[in-house]
């Protein structure tokens, strides 16, 4: 229990840490809570003061005087109030977009084998839902809290003061009301946390489903997951009502707790008056203390609940930010250029650990040449360019890029001379002019121009309505698969990288593209280093050199030609292929 208290401690101390660029409002909060609760006291105090002695002895002139300054007292609160509310909720907002931003920025540079077991909507949870609830630490959690908390101490205080008989007999029943919020508290948190688990299956559910739209209506299966929605929808709704059900019976008791307090407060403040024990004022002032007493005490409970909410939700993204799932950015040399000669030296890699991927793959590409990676699926093409890339790490082995292991090089730089085009090509919603560049806005229009041009591209381009503004829309759904690809192809080529990656994609496009494709491809590896993972046999004889992959293992490795003499599984495969493609034509 204690371990469970000390890490909730740890989860504040380490939320509040990034409020101390702001610390001079943290502490005006703080400041602004003390005197609220100082001044949440003196209006009873001051109508008591009214009551007993200028009304009494009617004395209207300073009767005048008083009520003159309980209003300077109330729009001095008032104002007060607003200053606090705000400085809270800005300070709630300021931090939650830190921290937002530093999730964000630790989500893009993780390792992919953290996003191979991290599901999008659990990300997108944390990055909004999540940070959103830390926001409410601050407006309405820990500093509100203590700001009623002093309210409470103020006006129990001044009661205690006043007359201490008349306060205990008022405050006999709230034992009731501590049993009545521990039972809302236990309630609420519990479903509370329920909301949040449900909230994130939903976050989880939708986007897969949504990006897997396709899939769902290809097989008509809208229905079924319509049915499993509901189910999960069904589980949020039910987790609030249960939540709501708390708060439909806490407040009504909390009234019933009020009222009882009232009634033993004017029975015995009543016959306490009658003998002189008591004046009118003190009944009238102890009226309104208990209404300012109640109001913090009502929502005590819930604030206490937001709090816990919010640290639930900073535990989930601290989480995020402690991952080590990241490549460490240990390297320093960023050269200028380079000239893309390739080394892969008994090479191990996993994506889990004892489930080998690929088993001492070793070969080594001269600058300029290019290498076809040629197996069935599962072989380990994929892996080879994904290491090579540096977007997983290897168990053992060493890969190097000019002599130098790919851990020497910054990331960035490494990334930079390395151009890649996959074969399910990406865009991001926007013109066709960021998609190409990036939203790099050192690349200018023109550059593009040029570049799409060497390609063979900028017709069709110009051909679209906007051309180079036209919108893509999400994952470039307003272009064809060869249109994609071929943007994919300048994107590749912008940054004239000495090392290119190219999972050839023609199989499923159609011929004017795929034309246009074979053209940007020899265009692409002119004078570059080349590694292809080749789909069809019929392009790659004029590789340089020709690795075959099976079950992770390099089975057959040389040129076109030699490959054929030896009458492997290459040769097997190549006759296949021809037969197969013969057929289609």
């Amino acid at each position: 229990m204690d371990s469970k208290k000390n890490g909730g401690f740890n989860t504040l101390k380490r939320i509040f840490s990034f409020a101390r660029p702001y610390k001079a409002r943290l502490f005006s909060s703080i400041t602004l809570a003390i005197v609220l609760a100082a001044l949440a006291p003196v209006r009873p105090y001051l109508i008591q003061l009214s009551v007993d002695h200028y009304v009494v002895n009617g004395l209207l002139r300073s009767l005048i005087w008083i009520t003159v300054i309980q209003l300077g007292i109330l729009l001095a609160e008032t104002l007060l109030r607003f200053i606090f509310m705000y400085i809270t909720n800005w300070l709630g907002q300021t931090v939650v977009n830190d921290m937002r931003q530093k999730v964000f920025q630790k989500i893009i540079h993780q390792n992919l084998s953290y996003f191979d077991n991290t599901a999008i909507g659990t990300l997108t949870t944390r990055t909004v839902n999540d940070i959103e609830a830390i926001n409410d630490i601050f407006s309405e959690g820990l500093i509100s809290i203590i700001a009623d908390v002093l309210t409470i101490v103020a006006i129990i205080s001044v009661m205690f003061y006043t007359d201490w008989k008349l306060t205990l007999i008022s405050l006999a029943a709230f034992p009731l009301l501590i049993i009545a919020t521990y039972f809302f508290k236990e309630s609420v948190n519990k479903s509370f946390h329920q909301v949040r688990n449900a909230v994130a299956r939903l976050n989880a559910f939708v986007q897969e489903h949504i990006t897997g739209m396709y899939v769902v209506q290809v097989f008509a299966a809208e229905n079924r997951e319509v049915k499993k929605f509901t189910e999960i929808n069904k589980d949020h709704r039910n987790a609030n009502i249960k939540a709501i059900f708390a708060y439909s019976v806490f407040f009504p008791i909390v009234e019933i707790i009020l009222a009882m307090s009232m009634g033993m407060l004017v029975w015995s403040g009543a016959s306490r008056m009658l003998d002189y024990h008591v004046t009118q004022g003190v009944i009238i002032a102890f009226i309104m203390y208990l209404n300012l007493l109640f109001r913090p005490l009502r929502m005590l409970a819930d604030k206490f609940n937001t709090l816990q909410m919010g640290m639930v939700a900073g535990e989930r993204v601290l989480g995020v930010l402690d991952s080590e799932e990241y490549l460490h950015d240990n390297g320093t040399y960023a050269p200028t250029e380079i000239k893309g000669r390739v080394t892969f030296e008994n090479v191990h890699f996993e994506y889990k650990k004892d489930v080998p991927v690929l088993r001492g793959i070793s070969f080594e590409a001269a600058p300029g040449d290019t290498i076809a990676l040629v197996g069935h699926t599962g072989a380990g093409k994929t892996s080879i360019i994904s290491i090579l890339n540096r977007l997983y790490e290897i168990r053992s082995g060493r890969i190097l890029i000019d002599g130098h292991e790919l851990g020497e090089y910054r990331i960035e730089s490494l990334r930079s001379r390395i151009g890649i085009v996959l074969q399910d090509v990406f865009l991001f919603s926007g013109s066709i002019y960021e998609n190409i560049t990036l939203r790099n806005d050192s690349i200018s229009l023109e550059r593009v121009k040029e570049t799409c041009r060497l390609l063979g591209i900028h017709d069709f381009i110009m051909r679209l309505p906007g051309d180079y503004h036209f919108n893509v829309r999400e994952r470039g759904n307003m272009l064809s698969q060869g249109q994609r690809q071929l943007l994919s192809f300048a994107r590749a080529l912008l940054y004239d990288p000495a090392i290119l990656i190219l999972d050839e994609a023609t199989a499923s496009v159609d011929t004017e593209s795929e034309i246009l494709i074979q053209q940007a491809i020899e265009k692409l590896i002119s004078g570059r280093t080349a590694i292809v993972i080749a789909h069809r046999l019929s392009t790659i004889r004029k590789a340089d050199q020709i690795i075959v992959l099976d079950k992770g293992q390099i089975i057959e490795q040389g040129d076109h030609e030699q490959l054929l003499d030896l009458k492997g599984v290459y040769q097997k495969m190549y006759t296949t292929a021809i037969a197969s493609e013969q057929q289609l034509a």
